[in-house]
């Protein structure tokens, strides 16, 4: 759906009313494109320290370049070639902005980077990415560590609510045994850097174990994977299947039987096969899978997306609107999962990617069904992540905030304006940008993220 006010504000004769008149102008949002270049200018690396060196190092490096001075630090495949500075130059407009703030063990160690940072803010291209890189605030921290740690975490999310012109802020932070040079950190700051995380802002994605593999072509990660995506018939479901094949994934496409001239049309698209399936059936994970393997000999990726929406206030509520939206939005996901974890045949680094929702973070209005489903969600994934480790294997969830859709254009205009308008980047997100950050969790390089969940939402909650 169009954001007809975003394209008045950004063009011709309305644009420089807009400027006039001092009323709020979001940027249009620059997405992937397959061949572009990870960032669109020079890349300034921020901090003292080997990981700061390592970082830069691999930033800098051309392909097949060493990835870092450190000995001990796991290889990486490839260097970036990126144009990297590890000083502020005058007159240097930067595309993104790096702090490695590992080493920080008072909040007075802030302060040089912090402000080396700032001194560029003005003058960032558009679409700039500034990327923390820390580790967690710990209670066996001393005092001042922990101070400075959190401290990383409130910042982050302070600036990226002052970017403008499309840019976003967002961290890393790594478990201390982790090297910055981990498969997941990589891949996790490669993503960060990219247009691939256009709607994800203010976030803080945690790196919990060196596991995972980096690609040998960062263009098709998910090659010879094979992902099936449930509710991939319209929307969001469809643009994961989308983004997935083009990641190099074969795509099993399911969705209920009135949806299967949708769903047939997606799977062409996407070269996969289409499953006319109920997931609320007692045999859905058994059907899954053994569609998957009979048609394409293995299954290495489940994205639960398929959901409904049944809102009304509490006092309102009915019996079957309340159990219907938990049937579908999660306790089809926990029956599904628990069949593939039973099977044998889910256990080459398998990975479960559900869609959860900031209304099972922050809770909505008129949503107390569809927000227990979604928290149901967050649970779930951080309960199930340990019951995959042992195959190599991952489950996080990704929780878009507000997406254009077929949902949302339902609500009314004024609504939906303000809703629009209430994130950091004063827009709607599009349906790829929740594709794009399902297919890194889905990725062999994000093994090390576990039990996780992603907001895509542009940083629409007040201290999250």
């Amino acid at each position: 759906m169009t954001d007809t006010y975003l394209e008045l504000v950004n063009s011709g004769l309305t644009k420089k009313i807009a400027q006039q008149l001092g009323l709020p102008r979001p940027a249009r949002l620059r997405r992937y494109r397959p061949g572009q270049p990870l960032v669109d200018g020079p890349v300034l690396v921020l901090g003292s320290g080997a990981d700061a060196d390592a970082l830069a190092t691999l930033l800098s490096s051309p392909a097949g370049g060493p990835a870092s001075p450190r000995p001990d630090a796991p290889v990486v495949l490839d260097g970036w070639d990126l144009d990297v500075h590890r000083h502020p130059a005058p007159d240097v407009r930067y595309a993104a902005v790096v702090l490695v703030l590992t080493d920080v063990a008072h909040p007075d160690d802030l302060t040089a980077p912090v402000l080396a940072a700032a001194a560029t803010l003005k003058t960032l291209r558009p679409a700039a990415r500034v990327v923390t890189v820390s580790r967690p605030a710990l209670e066996t921290d001393a005092p001042a560590v922990a101070a400075a740690r959190q401290g990383v975490d409130a910042f982050l999310r302070s600036l990226a609510k002052e970017l403008r012109a499309g840019g976003t802020g967002n961290g890393l932070v790594v478990a201390a045994d982790v090297p910055v040079t981990a498969p997941s950190v990589v891949a996790g700051l490669r993503f960060l850097l990219s247009t691939r995380s256009a709607f994800v802002d203010g976030q803080l994605l945690e790196v919990d174990s060196d596991a995972g593999e980096l690609p040998t072509d960062w263009d098709r990660p998910l090659a010879g994977k094979v992902a099936v995506v449930t509710g991939a018939a319209r929307g969001i479901g469809a643009a994961i299947a989308d983004v997935l094949a083009r990641d190099g994934a074969t795509v099993v496409a399911v969705d209920v039987p009135a949806a299967g001239e949708q769903l047939a049309a997606v799977a062409n698209r996407v070269r996969g096969t289409a499953l006319q399936l109920d997931v609320t059936a007692d045999d859905a994970g058994e059907r899954i899978l053994e569609h998957a393997r009979a048609r394409h000999g293995r299954l290495d990726v489940v994205v639960h997306n398929a959901g409904i929406t049944r809102d009304k206030l509490l006092a309102n509520m009915s019996d079957d609107r309340w159990a219907s939206v938990l049937a579908v939005n999660i306790a089809a996901q926990l029956r599904i999962n628990e069949a593939l974890l039973t099977s044998g045949d889910f256990a080459d680094a398998p990975r479960v990617v559900a869609l959860a929702s900031t209304s099972g973070i922050a809770g909505n209005r008129g949503q107390t069904n569809y927000a227990a489903s979604k928290g149901g969600v967050i649970g779930m994934v951080r309960a199930t992540a340990p019951l995959l480790a042992p195959f190599g294997g991952t489950a996080n969830a990704v929780a878009p905030g507000f997406i254009e859709t077929e949902m949302t254009a339902r609500i009314p205009a004024v609504t939906r304006q303000v809703a629009r308008r209430l994130n950091s980047l004063q827009q709607g997100g599009l349906p790829v940008d929740v594709a794009e950050a399902v297919a890194f969790l889905a990725s062999p390089a994000a093994g090390g993220i576990v039990g996780r969940t992603l907001r895509v939402c542009g940083q629409n909650m007040v201290g999250r």
